[in-house]
Parts: C-alpha cells; sequence; structure tokens
C-alpha cells in the first residue's frame, strides 16, 4: 500500500499576521495565525507550514511566542522557517513546539547549515524551501532559477542542481515553491515538481498555484510530489481540507481521511 499523500495548508507571516499574495508580492491580510492553525488542525490537515516570509529581508526571524502558542493548540505537526540564519535559531523552534524547521536562504549563504543541523537534529526534521523562478530563453529549454530574500534576490543557482545538493548535505525534505505560479490559482508548475521528484528521493512538496481540487491531484500524479501545499483556497473559503482530501480519495490517491 502506498504512503499517504499530505495535505499542507501554509501559513504566510509578515509581522505577526497571516498574508497571501501573489508572485510574494500585494500581500493581503488573512486572519490571526493562532486562531487559523487551530481552524485547520480542526479540520484534519496532514500538517501546517508556518513561514515568516519577510524575516530573511528585514533580518528578524520567526516569532518564538507564535510558534510556543500555535504548538501548544494543535496536534499535528508544525514545520516552521523564515529568517533562521543558524543552527542556534532551529534548536530555538525546535524547543518552542516545531516538529521541523524550513530553510531557504541561509542554505543558500552558508550551505553546510543544512549539514551540521541534519547532523545534530536529524535530517527527518530539516526541510529546504527552494523558491524557483523561471528562466526565460528564446528557445524552447527550460530552467528555474533559486531566489532568496522572499523572492527579492537572484541567487544565479540552478534549482535542479541545487534540489540535489541539497539532499547531498542532509535535506530531509524539499518545499518547492514556483514564484511564477505563487497565488495565480493557475495550478503548480508541473514540469518543475516533476523535474526535481525525478533526480532526489527524498519526499517533495509542491507549491504555488493552486486554484482548484484538480490542481492537488495535478501535483500528486503527474508532478511525482509527496505532499501538496495551499494557502488561498484555504485561507479565504473556497475549499476545506476535508473537501479537498474527499475529491483527491475519488480521483485514486491514498489519503488520510
Amino acid at each position: 500500500m502506498s504512503l499517504s499523500k499530505r495535505i499542507i495548508p501554509c501559513l504566510d507571516l509578515d509581522c505577526g499576521k497571516v498574508v497571501k499574495g501573489r508572485k510574494f508580492e500585494n500581500l493581503r491580510y488573512a486572519g490571526d495565525p493562532l486562531e487559523i492553525a487551530k481552524f485547520y488542525n480542526d479540520q484534519n490537515a496532514d500538517e501546517i507550514t508556518l513561514l515568516d516570509i519577510t524575516a530573511s529581508q528585514t533580518g528578524r526571524y520567526n516569532t518564538l511566542k507564535v510558534v510556543n502558542q500555535i504548538a501548544n493548540e494543535i496536534f499535528i505537526p508544525l514545520t516552521v522557517g523564515g529568517g533562521i540564519k543558524n543552527c542556534k535559531n532551529i534548536r530555538d523552534l525546535l524547543n518552542a513546539g516545531a516538529d521541523k524547521i524550513s530553510i531557504n536562504t541561509a542554505a543558500v549563504l552558508n550551505p553546510n547549515i543544512v549539514r551540521e543541523a541534519s547532523e545534530k537534529f536529524g535530517s527527518q526534521c530539516i526541510v529546504v524551501a527552494l523558491d524557483a523562478k523561471r528562466k526565460k530563453y528564446k528557445n524552447i529549454k527550460e530552467d528555474w532559477e533559486i531566489l532568496i530574500y522572499g523572492g527579492r534576490k537572484s541567487s544565479g543557482i540552478n534549482a535542479i542542481d541545487w534540489a540535489c545538493k541539497m539532499v547531498k548535505y542532509g535535506a530531509g525534505e524539499l518545499l518547492i515553491t514556483s514564484i511564477d505560479r505563487d497565488g495565480t490559482k493557475l495550478g503548480f508548475d508541473i514540469n518543475l515538481i516533476k523535474n526535481i521528484s525525478k533526480r532526489v528521493k527524498v519526499p517533495i512538496i509542491a507549491s504555488g498555484g493552486v486554484g482548484n481540487l484538480n490542481h492537488f491531484v495535478d501535483g500528486i500524479k503527474k508532478g511525482k510530489a509527496d505532499a501538496v501545499l495551499a494557502a488561498s483556497i484555504f485561507h479565504f473559503g473556497e475549499y476545506t481540507i476535508d473537501q479537498a482530501k474527499k475529491y483527491m480519495a475519488k480521483k485514486g490517491i491514498s489519503v488520510r481521511l
């Protein structure tokens, strides 16, 4: 029997409030993080991801108080990321109640933090987040570049190569977000997800672009992702976690009902 595929609502934080934008810009208020996290816990989400999307840019890292409040109220795994610079930050977040830590900018600036963290805390709790943007060529070649600081700065690093490197360094999971698709409701960048999933042997979380329930199915069946992450369609009441799981089950995907 295949492992159940996960549905993960994502809470993007800015100054302690949940926000949602489009292509990492034009953020709008979506609610209080504790209330939203409790709501998804009660809806039987498989996990919750909490990302402070402006922390790396502003130089702060995730508020331990918010993480602790949420961890004390929910009973499903909590992944936390944003503004992490070193293993002390990771230890503090784990002690505050996070189950997994998501690292993006810090990994690009110092790849050894992934190796060190996976050795200290176990690779199962180290998630490397890849914010990837398509590079435009005149020919038909497909290529993606890693962006850092909340999608505001180019790194010059090829996303596929970076995914493979991070797994070698000890990442236990990869969170792949298409900046081009984020908030557009056009569906995942399937080719991005698929190109990475066929090259690595750790779980892949597909993120960026969900607009309807069939996009979840495409992420799993076409992209070969192990989990699918979304924000807008859940935050603003278009669909519930339960509706998404039942739809995926009807399409032959193993989920926890």
